[in-house]
């Protein structure tokens, strides 16, 4: 059993522990859950992040990937091929079974782009904080002079 050890990436990132937790924890199979497809996880800049998913034997038109709220779900299954006629397979090494993945993604992170190349299914994932949640600098000014002043009197 692997476990990955994101420590590194809580020093330099704010707001993706949660994401960062989960990921570690659909590592970890569940009741009945297996670990097929075997995937990777991996950082490729400050914001973005890709998963890298071994998919062999499978097409684009064979995978189907929706986002919704923070789940992401890959999911698998191939059109039965016949391999002619016949032939017989005598060794399938290959796993070709269908299959379900879902990831828990932090707020703010979006599905930029998919692709399979080489057996293998990338989806890259980007961090995007709406204008409104990013910090702005506020500027220190004189008091307005049209502004009214309320004195206090004091009662002798």
């Amino acid at each position: 059993m692997r476990h990955v050890d994101f420590s590194p990436l809580y020093r330099s990132t704010v707001g993706f522990d949660r994401l960062f937790t989960m990921l570690d924890s659909v590592g970890q199979p569940e009741s009945g859950q297996t670990t097929y497809p075997p995937y990777n996880i991996e950082r490729t800049g400050e914001d973005s992040y890709r998963i890298s998913m071994a998919v062999a034997g499978f097409s684009e038109s064979d995978i189907a990937i929706e986002a919704h709220r923070n789940v992401l779900s890959i999911k698998g299954e191939r059109k039965d091929e016949g391999s002619g006629e016949g032939s017989e397979i005598l060794y399938r090494g290959i796993a070709s079974r269908a299959f379900e993945r879902r990831f828990q993604l932090a707020d703010h992170v979006d599905v930029v782009g998919a692709r399979l190349k080489n057996g293998l299914l990338h989806i890259d994932l980007r961090r995007t904080i709406p204008e409104e949640l990013k910090p702005r600098k506020i500027e220190i000014g004189t008091p307005d002079k049209s502004a009214k002043q309320i004195e206090a009197k004091a009662a002798h």
